[in-house]
Order: C-alpha cells, then sequence, then structure tokens
C-alpha cells in the first residue's frame, strides 16, 4: 500500500477516519488537514450499512487465532460479569487499562501491571468468566490455601 501523503510503500499505519494508509506522523498531519480524509470517510459511512454493534478499532493485520483466541461470544459475557464491573469502577485499575491500552510494549505493561493486585484481581475476574476454573482446579486451591 502506498502512503497517502508521500506514496511510500507502506504498511504501517491506517487513519482512524477514512482508512488510509500512512506511514509516519508527519504524513498523517498533512493528510489530516486535507478535505479529501473527510470525504473519504463520509464515503466510507454510506457504502456500509448502519450497525448497531459497536464498530471494531481500524487494523491493518485481519485478525486470526491461536490456541488462547478467546472466542467473542464468551468476551460478550464479561459485559455481564457483576465482580467486573465492581472491579472497573475503580479509577486506578481504568487508569492501568488505558495505559496498557496505549502502550508501545505490550508485553512490558502486562508485566508491569501484573504486580498490582488490583490488576490481578481484575484479571482473574475475566478468567473466572472465560475460563471457569473445574471442581478439580478448586481443590487444588484449597488445599493450596
Amino acid at each position: 500500500m502506498e502512503c497517502i501523503s508521500c506514496a511510500t510503500i507502506t504498511n504501517k499505519y491506517k487513519c482512524s477516519k477514512c482508512l488510509a494508509p500512512y506511514c509516519s506522523v508527519n504524513c498523517y498531519k498533512k493528510h489530516k488537514e486535507l478535505p479529501e480524509c473527510a470525504e473519504r470517510s463520509a464515503a466510507k459511512q454510506k457504502t456500509q450499512p448502519a450497525k448497531d454493534v459497536q464498530e471494531e478499532e481500524p487494523t491493518i493485520y485481519p485478525p486470526f487465532s491461536t490456541d488462547d483466541t478467546v472466542p467473542i461470544t464468551l468476551l460478550q459475557q464479561l459485559s455481564h460479569s457483576e465482580p467486573l464491573r465492581q472491579l472497573l469502577h475503580n479509577p486506578h485499575l481504568r487508569a492501568l487499562l488505558r495505559e496498557i491500552d496505549v502502550a508501545h510494549n505490550a508485553n512490558l505493561a502486562m508485566a508491569a501491571a501484573m504486580q498490582e493486585p488490583l490488576f490481578v484481581e481484575f484479571a482473574n475476574a475475566c478468567l473466572q468468566v472465560v475460563e471457569p476454573m473445574t471442581d478439580a482446579e478448586k481443590e487444588d486451591l484449597k488445599l493450596c490455601s
């Protein structure tokens, strides 16, 4: 794909409004000031049917599944978890989640977050929804406590 501003071959970034590819911050700044960004965004919205579901973040990489990929149906169950709702009332936890979301090195950010007891509690609450413990695992946990 060619950068929308300088025509350099790139696959690094896409404009969040119109999904046009760009290669650097400078090219993005030039692009977003041009009326073609708004025009492409409007044209894109006209061609897409209205969705009730929140639109996914634009990405240049197609989703792929691994053994660790959680099915979307289980992820949607997270929104119905009362323990998660209670934890998310904590502003410190929300700030941690925002930091992880925008971190340049996600692995490093997750490793740092896992040092926080509140984040560990959040991660465990998520796991209880998407991968509940078996009876044998619960017994093992009782023995360790």
